[in-house]
C-alpha cells in the first residue's frame, strides 16, 4: 500500500535526536490522519484488504513505540546530565590544567609547556583577551612546569586580565611548531547545558571536563 511505503520512508532515523523526535511525532500524527482518511473514503464494495490493514496497524504500532522510546531517551539524557554535574561538584574550588585562557592578577601562573620533538629553543608568547601579543620570553626546553610571572617585555607588571599562551618550538632558526600552552586556573562553577556538563574557570572561560589534563587543590 502507498500509505505504508510513505510512512516507512519518513520514519528513518536522523542525526539529531531533537529532530528525530520531532520527525517521529510528525509522522505519528500524519499516519493517523492518512489512515482515518483512507477508512472514511474507501469503496464500500472494495474495502481495504485485511492483510494490508494489518500491515498498516503494525506500522502504526511501530511509530507509537518509537515516539515513546525517543521521549524515554530524552529523559535519560537529562538525568545523566544531572549525575555528571553532581559528580563534578567536588571540583569547584580546585585548579584545573587546560589550554583555556586564564585570569591573571599579580600572582605567578603555573604553565605546562610541551616543546616539539627535536626543539633546541622554545619561546613563550603571551596574548591578551583580544588575541594581541603582549610579551615573549624564552623558556628552557623542558616539559617541567613553569611558574610564569605576569610581566611584559620591559619587565613591568601586566594589567590584570585574561591571557592565553602559545609555545614556539625552534630547531636552530627553523620554527617547528606553535602550540597552545596549558595553564592552571581555578574552577568556579559546574554548569549543565545542551552540549553537556561544562566547567567554568575563574575569568569566565568554559571547558569540558574531558579537556582537563590535571587537577590540583
Amino acid at each position: 500500500m502507498e500509505i505504508t511505503q510513505t510512512l516507512a520512508a519518513t520514519t528513518q532515523p536522523t542525526v539529531s535526536p531533537d529532530k528525530a523526535k520531532s520527525a517521529i511525532s510528525s509522522d505519528f500524527d500524519t499516519f493517523l490522519l492518512m489512515l482515518t482518511t483512507q477508512l472514511k473514503n474507501q469503496d464500500p464494495l472494495k474495502p481495504i484488504d485485511s492483510a494490508d490493514y494489518a500491515v498498516q496497524l503494525a506500522t502504526f504500532s511501530q511509530v507509537e513505540q518509537q515516539t515513546k522510546t525517543n521521549e524515554l531517551l530524552g529523559n535519560l539524557g537529562s538525568e545523566f546530565g544531572l549525575m555528571g554535574m553532581a559528580q563534578l561538584a567536588s571540583w569547584v574550588g580546585r585548579e584545573a590544567l587546560s589550554a583555556a585562557p586564564v585570569r591573571v592578577e599579580t600572582d605567578p601562573v603555573t604553565l605546562s609547556p610541551k616543546p616539539a620533538t627535536g626543539a633546541d629553543r622554545t619561546i613563550l608568547g603571551i596574548y591578551d583577551s583580544l588575541g594581541t601579543l603582549v610579551a615573549r620570553e624564552e623558556l628552557p626546553v623542558s616539559r617541567a612546569s613553569v611558574n610564569w610571572q605576569p610581566l611584559d617585555a620591559q619587565g613591568q607588571p601586566l594589567p590584570p586580565g585574561t591571557y592565553s599562551f602559545q609555545l614556539e618550538s625552534y630547531s636552530g632558526q627553523e620554527l617547528l611548531s606553535t602550540t597552545p600552552v596549558e595553564a592552571y586556573a581555578r574552577i568556579t562553577e559546574v554548569r549543565g547545558g545542551p552540549g553537556g556538563t561544562t566547567l567554568v574557570l575563574e575569568g569566565g572561560a568554559e571547558i569540558r571536563a574531558a579537556d582537563v589534563t590535571a587537577l590540583r587543590s
